[in-house]
């Protein structure tokens, strides 16, 4: 009888063994030659993706922010919709960001990021050519729509491909996308000019770039992360790697959304408004428009450089407080003497406008897996996003009231301080996962 029942133990754990080395065997990964030699391509062709990706996530909105008049006319489209146009984009990184992670789970990152870059193609080359304002908003809207998801995937295929790498790697990500930001806003109009003055071709001429974004996705489609980096984490359970979080139970998680809504908000204000401030304190339109370039262009320097920094420090709450700091310094100069030290405030402005590369990286920090990224990221984004819609509008509105800039720099300066917080808690260092499992 004992020896049976010493047999029957003996039995299940041998089983037991051979099942735990036959799923470390399925879960390490192949280090043959040939397997090696398949990562080293696929991850080149992912660092090409994701920096083409990054030039696409802006243009259709910059591109169209220089030929929005002409757009107008052409189109005979409404002051309200033309208004409308300005919050269409937050509105639909909100909606469709959400569907990201599930499309993600049921299809992959880099199948999802691609079908996204031809969304964006699709769109851009449509949207001028319709003739009617419905359709060119449904244009818009399909290119958004690519814009969105790929916006809450970057991240996450950074943290899986690049687990030991995130800082240097959003960095790279958020510099292309600015550069792809500023190119648009600053050559829309030359490339319209050069092809004979039709807005048409100097907004369809975007889709050229979203098109080769395509392409270094396409071997990657059936990827589902067997080919990715492996991190160095330890493995944990099927039900933890798959069950998703209760995001909403986590502090960090509404931290993050809320700084991420507000540095959107600034970044929405400051495209949108901040050459027409410029031009009413008497500063020339062509100088006003260039001030806008350099706020921009300060970002692609910045946007490599801090989520490098970012992923050093163990708390990211002081480079919050920098940033914030140089935007309250920009405001107050706006107010105070708007032309003479009109480039002084446009550097600072820039600078704390890299608080969006700042609050990616920690997006990848804040999360221990590859779904708790997705999920994250989903989250903060489409939050933020909601939050980021009334900013612009609102400013609008105190201008139109007051008939001048007072009021909406207030507005401005008052909204840091809350980014600033926020932004502060956000950076302590803790994830998603442990506070949503209390």
């Amino acid at each position: 009888m004992v020896s049976e029942e010493t047999r029957t133990v003996e039995t299940r754990t041998a089983m037991t063994s051979t099942e735990r080395g036959t799923a470390a065997a399925a879960s390490a990964p192949d280090t043959t030659p040939g397997a090696g030699r398949t990562r080293a391509w696929a991850t080149r062709l992912v660092v090409v993706g994701i920096v083409l990706s990054a030039l696409n996530l802006r243009p259709a909105i910059t591109s169209l922010g220089a030929l929005l008049e002409e757009v107008r006319d052409g189109l005979g489209m409404s002051g309200g919709v033309a208004g409308l146009l300005t919050s269409v984009p937050p509105l639909c990184f909100a909606v469709f960001g959400v569907t990201a992670p599930r499309l993600a789970r049921r299809f992959g990152p880099a199948a999802v990021v691609c079908a996204g870059m031809a969304a964006i193609t699709a769109g851009l080359l449509i949207r001028p050519y319709v003739g009617n304002t419905a359709g060119f908003l449904a244009a818009s809207a399909l290119a958004l729509m690519g814009i969105a998801v790929s916006n809450v995937l970057m991240p996450v295929i950074v943290k899986r491909w690049f687990p030991d790498r995130v800082g240097s790697m959003t960095g790279l990500y958020s510099m292309a996308l600015a550069a792809g930001t500023s190119l648009a806003a600053a050559v829309t109009v030359p490339l319209t000019d050069a092809m004979g003055g039709s807005w048409q071709s100097g907004l369809a001429v975007w889709a050229i770039i979203a098109a080769a974004a395509v392409l270094p996705w396409l071997p990657l489609v059936r990827d589902r992360g067997t080919t990715a980096v492996p991190s160095r984490e330890p493995v944990r359970g099927a039900a933890e790697q798959h069950a998703p979080l209760r995001i909403t139970r986590s502090r960090t998680a509404w931290a993050l959304a809320v700084f991420f809504g507000l540095q959107a908000t600034a970044a929405y204000i400051t495209m949108g408004w901040m050459p027409q401030i410029f031009r009413d304190a008497g500063v020339p339109a062509g100088t006003a428009g260039v001030l806008l370039a350099v706020t921009m262009v300060m970002g692609v320097p910045l946007a490599f450089v801090i989520p490098r920094v970012a992923t050093r420090l163990p708390h990211q709450g002081p480079i919050v407080l920098v940033l914030g700091a140089c935007g309250l310094a920009g405001y107050a100069g706006l107010y105070l003497a708007p032309v003479d030290g009109a480039w002084a405030w446009a550097l600072l402005l820039g600078v704390s406008n890299c608080a969006f590369p700042l609050a990616l990286t920690m997006v990848g920090m804040r999360a221990r897996s590859g779904p708790g990224v997705a999920q994250l990221s989903a989250f903060a984004q489409s939050t933020g996003y909601l939050i980021s819609i009334p900013g612009p509008l609102l400013v609008g509105v105190l201008y139109q009231q007051s008939g001048g800039w007072g009021l909406p720099i207030a507005l401005m300066a008052a909204l840091m301080v809350p980014q600033m917080a926020v932004g502060f808690l956000a950076g302590r260092d803790r994830t998603v996962e442990e506070e949503a499992a209390r």
